[in-house]
């Protein structure tokens, strides 16, 4: 680990002033630095964020005094742990200024283990080895071993998800809020390893509080972890706190819902919509993002107070941002002459809304033959998408795809969309599409109608249509009982009385399956006679698909 020589030197000069002293060494046996602290701990300076080595340990071993007779403590392991040292070793000071003996540690490569750092017995002089060379070979061996065993998917954007719940504010249960943000990674390819969260008012520094802050980052080391994923919006000064303590990369959901919908905006008009509402959140976080930018430009022509980097930046982000809005507006109203030609055409429009992956799109594919991209994902459709449905009689319909919904939907995001989701304004109809499967659809459902009466859109007559019935058939289940058109758009079930159901409102005048009193118990089970009712209609297909 360290010369005799050196230790003792060390240990007397440390005794000499009572303070600890500290050194980092290569692994060429180099002394990288010299630190100083008081009594009872050293001060580490900042080390680069990029590793000495190329392997997953830093390079770099640490030597210091212990003035009391005590073991390694929890902010020295700590310190191993998150500035990934090669080890650690204290030793202890005897009365006469010499290394009385000397306890060390490392990082533990088993990620499965409690600790994140193995201890060692303690060893008296004459103990300690000079070199180490073979030992920390062994160790990055480990390491690579262990991260050989993953598959391919899992060695990148490794990420931890957390979250804090005020319960007095909770609107649904942890597990269902825990479950769509990992959902949301899976979208945005983050493989999530591990979720940690607690139910109280979130810390207004680190939203967890500095003890857990550290376990998790501790974690995280250990687990080869990259990301920390947070289910809620940071503050900007939250977002630098955490970051301060850490080298993880720290997003929000609001930054994950971001990143999903620049990834799958297609069209122009969503590109600059999510462009638009990228802008809008970077703006309030400019002042966080570097000390650096506080500082005031200089030079010829450039005296006096003139304009920090900080205002230049935002001043150049409000540009940006009219410019955006300018375009969208455009866009907005060569939209208007498309619906007003589609008014004197006297052709219907009904639209499909409904929670994000609740298979709107599988649906529109499904009604008019279409192949529109449908994944398992979340947000896999952004840009509006609109097909013609004809009727018998010489009758036809445009129906129209839209962004899914989800809750607490980014303010940014729900301004930016309103745009697009206007055109729904102007819909004979609206078909909400509920995810029979997900445990949550009732919550879902209410969200969704939060978000349509958000828009003025609670007044557009709907019909409401439960899809994914097939779960229910493959698992031996009873559909709850609730009014509504059970349907599977995978499986094409239930489809002709849905078509029939669109026929009767827009032209006959049946407002069957309006969203107001439709909902009965929630838990409540139903019978076979019950199935497939559509006011009083017996669908006859979707019973004997069940039964």
């Amino acid at each position: 680990m360290v010369s005799s020589e050196i230790a003792r030197s060390i240990c007397e000069l440390s005794r000499e002033i009572s303070r600890q002293i500290g050194i980092l060494i290569d692994r060429t046996g180099h002394i990288s630095h010299i630190m100083v602290g008081t009594d009872a701990s050293i001060q580490i300076p900042f080390l680069d964020r990029i590793r000495t080595s190329q392997s997953r340990l830093r390079g770099l071993r640490l030597f210091h005094t212990h003035l009391k007779d005590e073991p390694l403590n929890h902010e020295d392991l700590a310190d191993l742990v998150l500035l990934r040292l090669d080890y650690i070793t204290a030793a202890v000071i005897d009365s006469q200024g010499l290394p009385k003996y000397y306890y060390s540690a490392f990082v533990n490569p088993d990620p499965t283990m409690e600790e994140a750092w193995v201890i060692l017995p303690k060893k008296f002089p004459g103990q300690l080895k000079e070199g180490f060379t073979e030992e920390i070979q062994s160790l990055e061996a480990e390491f690579t071993r262990r991260s050989s065993e993953l598959k391919d998917s899992q060695k990148i954007n490794r990420a931890f998800l957390v979250g804090s719940y005020d319960p007095r504010k909770m609107k649904r249960s942890v597990e269902a809020s825990l479950q769509e943000l990992k959902e949301l990674c899976k979208t945005a390819d983050i493989h999530v390893v591990d979720q940690f969260f607690q139910k109280k008012a979130p810390d207004s520094s680190t939203v967890i509080g500095k003890g857990k802050l550290e376990e998790i980052m501790l974690k995280a080391v250990q687990k080869n972890v990259e990301l920390l994923v947070f289910d809620l919006e940071l503050a900007p000064s939250q977002a630098k706190k955490i970051s301060d303590k850490s080298d993880l990369k720290i997003i929000d959901r609001t930054q994950l819902i971001l990143d999903i919908f620049s990834r799958n905006a297609k069209s122009r008009d969503g590109k600059l919509q999510v462009e638009l509402a990228q802008l809008k959140y970077l703006k309030g976080r400019l002042s966080e993002l570097d000390d650096n930018m506080s500082r005031l430009t200089g030079g010829i022509g450039g005296r006096g107070p003139g304009e920090t980097k900080l205002e230049i930046g935002n001043r150049r982000v409000s540009e940006k941002i009219t410019r955006l809005e300018v375009e969208l507006k455009s866009l907005r109203q060569r939209r208007e002459l498309n619906r007003k030609q589609r008014n004197r055409n006297e052709i219907p429009v009904v639209g499909i809304v409904g929670y994000t992956n609740a298979g709107k799109s599988t649906l529109l594919n499904s009604l008019t033959n279409s192949t529109i991209l449908a994944e398992d994902k979340l947000f896999a459709t952004l840009d509006p998408t609109t097909r013609r449905i004809r009727f018998p009689e010489e009758k036809e319909i445009i129906i129209s795809d839209t962004v899914g919904f989800i809750h607490d939907l980014p303010p940014e995001l729900s301004n930016a969309f309103k745009a697009t989701l206007e055109e729904l304004g102007d819909a004979d109809l609206l078909i909400h599409l509920v995810d029979l499967s997900n445990p949550e659809y009732i919550e879902q459902m209410e969200s969704v109608d939060s978000i349509l009466a958000s828009l003025e859109l609670n007044e557009v007559p709907q019909l409401l249509v439960f899809n994914k019935v097939d779960h229910y058939a493959k698992n031996n289940l009873d559909l709850p009982n609730i009014q509504g058109i059970f349907v599977s758009a995978s499986e094409k079930i239930g489809l002709e009385d849905l078509l029939l159901r669109i026929e009767a409102n827009l032209w006959k005048g049946e407002k069957s399956y309006l969203r107001k009193d439709i909902l009965q118990e929630k838990d409540a089970k139903s019978t076979p006679s019950s199935l497939g009712l559509v006011d009083g209609v017996e669908d006859e297909n979707l019973l004997r698909q069940f039964h």
